[in-house]
C-alpha cells in the first residue's frame, strides 16, 4: 500500500519519537532535556558505554553520533523490530488514532504484479546458483577459482551460471508456477516483435545476482565465459523492478559495512566490488556497467557524505573521474561531496589486492583527495599560464566551472577556495602587476577619495564618476534579465507531473517545493497539492477529476494545448515513462540552475549599483553569459531550444 507525504507527517506530528524508541532504550537523565524534547540514550545499534544515540522530538528524527544511524519513526521500527514499511505505518497510524487510507485496488495490483516478478527473478538466482556447483558449472567454476574468489565469497553474492541453453531457465520457471507474462516481464528471457519464441537471455555466462536496498533480487549481471561473445557483461533489461541508473552494486551489504567505515567506495565493476569485499574493504558499489548517474549519487550521499570514487589511473579512468566530478558539481550541498582516488596505472582494483594485498588498496583510498583538488588539477595540469591572457583564461573557466553548483553557500566557499588557490598559484609578483606598477590600485578609489580630500572635499562625498563607461552602461548585457511570470520550462514541469503521476511518489518534494511566480501555473500546483492531500488519487483521470473545472483544469488544459503546439511530446500524457521522467529531471535541473543564477545576478547588480568598478562589471557580464550559456543546453531537453523566448512566447 502507498502512503501519501501527508499522511505520514500527520503521524510524525501526533506520535512523539521518543515515544517509539523510549520503548526500547533507557534515556540517559543527565543529558536529556525532555522539557525540550531533547533525549540521549545509548544507542541501540551498537554496544557503548555512555550515551551517544539522539533524537528530538520537534524534528522528529534520531541520530547516533557513534556508529551513525538515522531516520524517522517508521525507519527506527524497520531497523530495530524488523518491520516491513507498511507494518511499522499501520501500527504508528494506530497509535496516532488514524484510520489507514482506502485501498487503491490498482496500486495493489501492481505491487501484486512486482511481486510475482520478484519470485521469478528469486527462482532464477536458485537456478544459477544451483546449476554452478553441477558439471555444467564446472567451467565457471574454474573462472571464479582463478580470480581469487573462494566458495564462502561465491555464497555470500549469490554467484551463478547462466547455461548454454536457449530454454532451460525458462522451463525451470514454468515448473515453478511462473506465468509466461511474468517470465517476460521479469527480463530473464528475450521476446517481442520478430522474436517467434522467446529464449534466455543469459546463455553461458557467470551470473551475478543484483539486489535493491531492501536485499531483494531485482536483476542480473553477466560476465561472458566465451571470448567470442560481443558482449563481455550484460545486465538485465529495464523491468518495473529494475532502472539502472537508480541501481547500485552490493548497496545494501555495503551501507551496512559503512556506518563502521565512515564512507563508501564506487569501484567500476562486479568484480572488483566482490574481490574487496573479500579482502576485507565491505563497504565498496559499482554502477552497473555505465557512467555514475544522478540518481547513483543520491544513493550514496544518503549513505556517506563523501563517498569516495576510485578509478583506474589511466586516461578512461581520469576521463570518468571528470564526467562523476561534472555530474556532482550542479548537486554539491554543505557537508555533501565526493573525494576521488586514483589507482596506479595499468591496476584495477582486484589486480592491486591480488598482487599486493589489502593494505595497498587501503593507502590508495587514504590518498584520496577532494573533488576541489580533482578540478584544479584538471584545469591546470599541462598548462603554461605565463601571460596574463593565459591567466584570466584559467580564472575564467575556474569561477564559469565553480558557478555550476546549485547551493549558494557552497558556491561562494568554492569561489573563495578558487581565489586562494589562484592567488598561491600565481605567485605575490603576479598579484602585484594585477594592481599596476609600484603598488597602485589600479581603479584608485580609494585613493582618488584621499585625493579630493587633499582637494579639500571629503573622501567618498559628491559625486563619484562610475568606472564603467556610458557605452557599457548602455549595453544590452546592462541590462536586467528579469524572470518572466512564469517560463515555459515551468509550465512543462508542472503539467509533466500532472500527466505522469507516477513522478510525484518519486519526486513529490521537488513538485511540492517547486519555485513559480504567482500567477495561473502557481495556483494550479497548489490546486494539485489540495488533490494528493486529500484524495490521494492513483491515476491522471482521478487527479483531473478533481480539479474545479472552471479554475484549475481550464488553466491545465490551457498549458497542455501550449505545450501540443509546441510539440513537447515528452510532457504530455501519450509519452513513455521513462521518457517523461528523464525529460523533468532535466527541466527541474534547469530551472533551478536558472533560479540560482538569476539570483547571483541580482546580487552582483546590487554591487554594482553601490560600488562601481570593471571588477563588479565583470562579474555581471559574465553570470549573465553564463545565464546565456545555460539556455543552449535547454537543448538537452527535447524542443527546449525554443523556451528561452528564442522561438516562443513565455508564459
Amino acid at each position: 500500500m502507498r502512503f501519501s507525504p501527508s499522511f505520514l507527517d500527520d503521524i510524525r506530528d501526533r506520535v512523539p519519537i521518543s515515544d517509539v524508541i523510549g520503548r526500547r532504550v533507557t534515556w540517559d537523565r543527565k543529558k536529556s532535556q525532555t522539557a525540550k524534547g531533547d533525549y540521549w540514550a545509548c544507542c541501540p545499534f551498537h554496544s557503548e558505554k555512555s550515551p551517544s544515540f539522539h533524537c528530538e522530538d520537534q524534528k522528529g528524527r534520531y541520530h547516533c553520533f557513534g556508529c551513525g544511524v538515522s531516520g524517522d519513526h517508521f525507519r527506527f521500527l524497520v531497523e530495530a523490530e524488523g518491520l516491513s514499511f507498511p507494518e511499522a505505518v499501520e501500527r504508528l497510524a494506530a497509535e496516532a488514532g488514524l484510520a489507514l487510507p482506502a485501498r487503491d485496488a490498482d496500486a495493489e495490483r501492481r505491487d501484486e504484479q512486482r511481486s510475482t516478478i520478484l519470485d521469478a527473478l528469486k527462482f532464477s538466482a536458485e537456478f544459477f546458483s544451483g546449476l554452478l556447483q553441477e558439471a555444467d558449472g564446472a567451467k565457471a567454476r574454474a573462472y571464479l577459482r582463478d580470480r581469487g574468489l573462494n566458495p564462502v565469497t561465491q555464497k555470500t553474492f549469490g554467484l551463478g551460471y547462466g547455461p548454454d541453453s536457449r530454454n532451460r531457465l525458462k522451463e525451470f520457471l514454468a515448473r515453478k508456477g511462473v506465468g509466461k507474462a511474468e517470465i517476460e516481464a521479469s527480463g530473464m528471457v528475450v521476446h517481442g516483435e520478430g522474436i517467434a519464441v522467446s529464449y534466455d537471455r543469459f546463455r553461458d555466462r557467470i551470473m551475478f545476482p543484483i539486489q535493491d536496498a531492501q536485499e531483494r533480487i531485482i536483476a542480473f549481471g553477466g560476465r561472458a565465459l566465451s571470448p567470442d561473445v560481443s558482449a563481455k557483461y550484460l545486465n538485465s533489461p529495464e523491468t518495473d523492478v529494475f532502472h539502472k541508473g537508480a541501481t547500485l552494486f552490493n548497496l545494501a551489504r555495503a551501507r551496512r559495512a559503512a556506518k563502521a567505515a565512515g564512507t563508501l567506495v564506487v569501484v567500476e565493476g562486479y568484480m572488483d566490488t566482490i574481490a574487496l569485499h573479500q579482502a576485507g574493504f565491505g563497504h565498496v558499489v559499482a554502477p552497473l556497467g555505465t557512467a555514475l548517474t544522478d540518481r547513483q549519487l543520491e544513493l550514496l550521499w544518503r549513505n556517506a557524505d563523501e563517498p569516495i570514487l576510485c578509478f583506474d589511473g589511466d586516461a578512461a579512468g581520469l576521463k570518468a573521474a571528470n564526467r562523476a566530478a561534472d555530474l556532482a558539481l550542479p548537486l554539491l550541498k554543505p557537508g555533501r561531496s565526493l573525494r576521488f582516488a586514483l589507482l596506479p596505472d595499468g591496476k584495477d582494483p582486484d589486480d592491486l589486492v591480488r598482487d599486493s594485498g589489502a593494505e595497498a588498496f587501503r593507502e590508495v583510498l587514504s590518498a584520496a583527495r577532494p573533488l576541489a583538488d580533482l578540478l584544479w588539477m584538471r584545469e591546470t595540469a599541462g598548462g603554461q599560464f605565463d601571460t596574463p591572457e593565459r591567466r584570466a583564461d584559467l580564472e575564467h573557466r575556474l569561477k564559469a566551472m565553480t558557478r555550476q553548483i546549485g547551493d549558494e553557500n557552497v558556491r561562494r566557499h568554492y569561489l573563495q577556495d578558487v581565489d586562494g588557490r589562484l592567488k598561491s598559484f600565481f605567485g605575490a609578483g603576479t598579484a602585484q602587476a594585477r594592481r599596476g606598477e609600484g603598488g597602485r590600485a589600479p581603479y584608485g578609489n580609494r585613493r582618488d577619495g584621499e585625493a579630493g580630500a587633499k582637494r579639500g572635499g571629503k573622501p567618498g562625498a559628491g559625486p563619484q564618476r562610475s568606472v564603467v563607461s556610458d557605452r557599457l552602461a548602455r549595453s544590452s548585457l546592462m541590462k536586467r534579465a528579469s524572470l518572466q511570470e512564469s517560463s515555459l520550462r515551468e509550465v512543462a514541469i508542472v503539467i509533466g507531473f500532472i500527466n505522469h503521476p507516477l513522478l510525484f511518489h518519486e519526486a513529490f518534494d521537488y513538485f511540492a517545493e517547486l519555485e513559480l511566480p504567482q500567477g495561473g501555473l502557481s495556483q494550479l500546483r497548489s490546486a494539485v497539492l489540495d488533490v494528493y492531500a486529500e484524495h490521494h488519487p492513483a491515476s491522471r483521470e482521478e487527479l483531473l477529476q478533481h480539479l474545479p473545472p472552471e479554475g484549475a483544469r481550464s488553466v491545465y488544459e490551457g498549458f497542455q494545448q501550449r505545450l501540443r503546439e509546441l510539440r513537447l511530446w515528452t510532457f504530455l500524457e501519450d509519452a513513455a515513462p521513462e521518457d517523461a521522467r528523464e525529460a523533468v529531471r532535466q527541466a527541474l535541473h534547469l530551472h533551478h540552475r536558472f533560479r540560482s543564477l538569476n539570483r547571483e545576478l541580482r546580487s552582483a547588480e546590487e554591487v554594482l549599483g553601490q560600488q562601481p568598478s570593471e571588477t563588479a562589471y565583470a562579474h555581471v557580464v559574465e553570470v549573465k553569459r553564463e545565464i546565456e550559456a545555460l539556455a543552449g543546453t535547454e537543448a538537452l531537453i527535447d524542443g527546449f531550444g525554443i523556451l528561452s523566448g528564442r522561438g516562443a512566447k513565455s508564459y
